[in-house]
């Protein structure tokens, strides 16, 4: 994948959606994991759902697009140590999924607003714990600096764009959880493992993106 700047914005121009779910759209068929059994039989977190949004960011460096990610604070209660996408709870006073990951994006890593530029929404992704989360896709300004806040944040990275559209990366994986199985992707990258929600978002935005009938 060698896509230049141009090419990333036609592509989000074209395959990302340029307005949120509205409040009384949440997708009547949200994605999730529960989208990856195969005979349908996995249970789906009932409504009403909790709303949540991440930011995917994107920065142009000279050797190409890279993705931004986080390493999760070992102290957290809940998914201590994971990978994540920066985000969080959609609060009332947020006026959209946009403000809200940008909000977060700002508290998490310091990231200004202001140095994001938003491209455009995927498909919300259902949790197994009952979070919608709504994925907003923006080009960060490469001069940007991020600041991890220690209490939530233990590490900022950045993956090579090509590694995470790499559909052979991406591994189906199942396990036993809450007396059910689960089955979720996962990938890795140099030492770090990329799975659960944040792999599915990841894998939703390869195929949105660079679907398979373009390869």
């Amino acid at each position: 994948m060698s896509d230049t700047l141009a090419d990333f914005l036609a592509r989000a121009a074209s395959h990302l959606s340029p307005d949120p779910p509205g409040p009384d759209d949440p997708t009547s068929n949200p994605r999730g994991d529960h989208s990856l059994d195969p005979d349908g039989s996995a249970v789906i977190p009932p409504p009403p759902h909790r709303r949540a949004a991440v930011l995917v960011p994107v920065v142009f460096r000279p050797d190409g697009p890279r993705l931004v990610l986080t390493q999760r604070a070992a102290n957290l209660r809940d998914h201590s140590g994971q990978v994540a996408l920066p985000g969080g709870k959609i609060d009332p006073a947020d006026p959209g999924p946009a403000d809200a990951a940008l909000r977060e994006a700002h508290e998490e890593i310091g990231l200004p607003p202001d140095s994001v530029q938003l491209l455009g929404y995927l498909d919300p992704y259902l949790s197994g714990t009952g979070f919608l989360v709504t994925p907003v896709i923006g080009i960060v300004l490469p001069e940007a600096i991020f600041t991890p806040n220690p209490a939530e944040v233990a590490d900022v990275f950045e993956v090579p764009l090509a590694v995470l559209m790499d559909r052979d990366r991406y591994v189906l994986h199942a396990r036993v959880w809450q007396g059910r199985q689960r089955r979720y992707y996962a990938l890795t990258f140099e030492d770090r493992l990329i799975w659960g929600v944040t792999a599915g978002i990841l894998n939703n935005l390869r195929e949105r993106l660079y679907p398979e009938t373009e390869a």
